[in-house]
């Protein structure tokens, strides 16, 4: 086996085994909570720029499929194991992880300590890092490669939206009798969204990142929707104008993730970066309206800042916090109380993950029907 290194932005510096393809690769390194659904994760768009460590030790065991990736291709820029699958065994595989990752060119690295790196960042927070492996590895010497990831460009300010988003639109349509046409803004969509739609009758209009208003709104949507996706959501204002033209227009809105960030920008309310983020599919977020709680899927490293003792002004009206994260009380979701409008900051869809807010989908049905 040939060795590699994964060298973070404070010294830090684990040793280990080259996994999947050999050479280098930088971006943010965070953590991944999750038991199951490493082949979403993997295809997730949100994870754009970013190297994802898994905590759940052994990774690769039920091979891939051609059934559950979120996207066309694998998102990660780079992808740490503790111990991979020597044998892919379900009956859905069609291969195995590691060719996935050597086929795709995606460059990975197997190492003992992914405890001890987890706690590493949950100390320190989510920081730029690099994987070396093979000769990459060797020549350089552990500080020049240190100082090539401190060269790295910063996860904030980043503007990745429009680098994942399609670049043509196309139709997701409606399973059986078609109810609602829906604008959905791909900011990082996973597939599994709008195909959650489309079962409950919605044609799916998936639509560029930088759509204008105009777009959005020339294919008379009943309803808008803005995606999941990555990077920092101060840095993306055309996401924001165009939103604030759908909360003009009246138009039922539901967005999620990324979408959430943004509604709380068109709202007029900040962002910030969380320390090491959310992402996995084990988080409790509290329905503060209701009192339930909801385990759910998420992959963020951002959060809206809003109050939450209270309804507070909007441009478009009062809105609230409506859902909390029960770990850190980080806001969850909003919505506006006299427009059919709101947001959560998880991952409804339920790939991978529970499915305990798939009931989502029907509140925005529920909001589009309620113009009619």
């Amino acid at each position: 086996m040939n060795p590699a290194l994964l060298v973070l932005e404070d010294g830090r510096v684990f040793q280990g085994v080259a996994y999947g393809a050999e050479g280098e690769t930088f971006g943010e390194m965070v953590f991944n909570t999750g038991m199951t659904g490493y082949q979403e994760t993997l295809t997730d768009p949100s994870y754009a720029r970013q190297i994802v460590a898994m905590t759940s030790p052994h990774i690769g065991n039920t091979g891939i499929n051609d059934e559950d990736p979120e996207s066309s291709r694998i998102q990660v820029a780079g992808y740490v194991v503790r111990e991979p699958a020597r044998v892919a065994s379900n009956w859905r595989a069609t291969g195995s992880l590691g060719s996935a990752l050597r086929e795709q060119g995606v460059v990975g690295i197997a190492v003992p300590g992914t405890r001890a790196l987890t706690r590493h960042l949950r100390d320190r927070g989510a920081m730029r890092a690099a994987i070396f492996s093979g000769t990459a590895a060797v020549a350089p010497g552990e500080a020049a490669l240190l100082e090539r990831v401190r060269q790295t460009p910063s996860m904030e300010g980043a503007d990745l939206a429009r680098d994942v988003s399609t670049t043509e639109s196309y139709v997701v349509p409606a399973k059986g009798e078609k109810r609602y046409t829906v604008a959905a803004v791909d900011l990082g969509i996973k597939a599994m969204t709008p195909y959650r739609m489309s079962e409950r009758g919605c044609e799916v209009h998936v639509l560029p990142a930088t759509s204008t208003t105009s777009d959005i709104l020339a294919i008379a949507p009943d309803g808008v929707f803005f995606s999941n996706g990555p990077g920092d959501p101060a840095a993306a204002d055309y996401a924001v104008d165009a939103l604030k033209g759908v909360l003009d227009a009246g138009v039922p809105f539901f967005g999620i993730c990324f979408g959430n960030q943004i509604f709380g920008r068109a709202l007029g309310l900040g962002t910030y970066k969380l320390r090491f983020g959310h992402r996995g599919i084990n988080q409790p977020v509290q329905d503060r309206t209701t009192g339930k709680v909801d385990v759910s899927a998420h992959n963020h490293g951002f959060a809206v800042d809003a109050p939450k003792d209270g309804p507070f002004d909007t441009p478009y009206g009062p809105a609230e916090v409506t859902h909390v994260n029960l770990n850190d009380g980080c806001v969850e979701g909003l919505r506006l109380l006299e427009r059919p409008a709101f947001s959560v900051q998880y991952h409804p869809e339920a790939a991978a993950g529970p499915h305990d807010a798939s009931g989502l989908f029907d509140r925005f049905c529920d909001l589009m029907e309620g113009p009619r």
